[in-house]
């Protein structure tokens, strides 16, 4: 990189301006959480009510994709999380939201498409196509009490 003229280091303002990254087109953003709720809401900065890690530019690279055309916005995390042994699909975030607006929430089991869909049908995708089998029954029961069936 040293004396490279095509790698230029440029302030956050400048690298995760929305109306910038939105000027791509088909400009695609993925960004990692750590849980989702069935709502389609991501936490991607805290664990027991203490900092992880900071979200960064997630929310800026979102609305950035969501608005350059053809653009779209993922969210790509594990299923399970194997050291904390807990599902990453939860029914209600108990942590901060750190974005909302996602195109699509993606782990090994599939991907959940939320973009233009109804809560319910968020919801049913999330729990079918993203979540852990292991914690889809558990998940439908939870989504019947927060009225998401």
């Amino acid at each position: 990189m040293d004396r490279n003229p095509r790698v230029r280091m440029l302030r956050t303002e400048k690298t995760n301006s929305p109306a910038l990254i939105a000027a791509n087109r088909a400009m695609t953003s993925v960004n990692s959480a750590l849980e989702v709720d069935l709502f389609g809401q991501a936490n991607a900065s805290r664990i027991n009510a203490r900092i992880h890690s900071g979200y960064g530019g997630q929310t800026d690279f979102i609305v950035g994709a969501l608005h350059s055309p053809g653009g779209q916005a993922f969210i790509a995390l594990r299923s399970w999380h194997p050291k904390a042994d807990v599902s990453t699909v939860v029914p209600l975030l108990d942590e901060p939201v750190t974005s909302f607006q996602q195109t699509a929430i993606v782990t090994e089991q599939g991907v959940a498409k939320l973009w233009g869909y109804d809560e319910k049908t968020q919801a049913r995708h999330l729990i079918e196509q993203a979540a852990h089998p292991s914690v889809r029954a558990e998940l439908w029961e939870e989504a019947k009490e927060l009225g998401l069936t």
